[in-house]
């Protein structure tokens, strides 16, 4: 019997990392518009072997901001226009509460990493995860991920804040991919 070949994932945080972040939230598919360069870097990790995954939170359903109906329409905006970029998010997993619902899912806790775990059958040691913000790095350090931070969206402030941060920084995530097909 051949042997199963261990499928490698990239995890990326959504706004921020992939598309241009805002303080007042990405409310409608006009709104969510990719930082240049992002989806051609989702393509790159394709080519070489890597799925990705967006791991995000969506606090904006807990404030009323927009409803789930709106949120799959921006999601389906992100995934047209990576494919059209020859790229492919193989799942999209989000907390949809606020930062004071105390759940389980909602970035730095590590209920949405598990989620991913659980569904893939993958451990989380070792795998890149790639954030703008402090939260996402806390995330992935609590399931032993290795977390790579850009500068985009919240990335400076980030730095800015956390100035010792023994995490790889980078300016975009096409900058992030490229590290990351370094490595094998």
């Amino acid at each position: 019997m051949p042997l199963k070949v261990k499928e490698r994932f990239v995890l990326l945080d959504r706004d921020g990392v992939i598309n241009q972040d805002s303080d007042a939230f990405i409310k409608s598919p006009d709104e969510w518009q990719p930082i240049p360069g992002s989806l051609e870097a989702i393509a790159l990790l394709n080519n070489h072997g890597y799925k990705v995954a967006v791991i995000t939170n969506q606090s904006g359903l807990a404030r009323g901001l927009f409803d789930m109906e709106t949120l799959a329409e921006i999601h389906d905006k992100m995934l047209i226009m990576t494919s059209a970029k020859g790229g492919d998010i193989t799942d999209i997993y989000y907390c949809p509460h606020g930062p004071d619902d105390n759940c389980a899912c909602r970035k730095p806790k590590p209920g949405l990493l598990q989620e991913f775990s659980q569904d893939h059958k993958i451990d989380l040691a070792g795998i890149f995860c790639v954030g703008d913000s402090f939260r996402d790095l806390q995330a992935a350090w609590s399931v032993g991920a290795n977390p790579l931070l850009v500068k985009t969206g919240k990335g400076q402030r980030t730095l800015k804040e956390n100035p010792n941060l023994d995490t790889p920084v980078f300016a975009d995530l096409y900058a992030a991919s490229q590290f990351i097909i370094s490595q094998h």
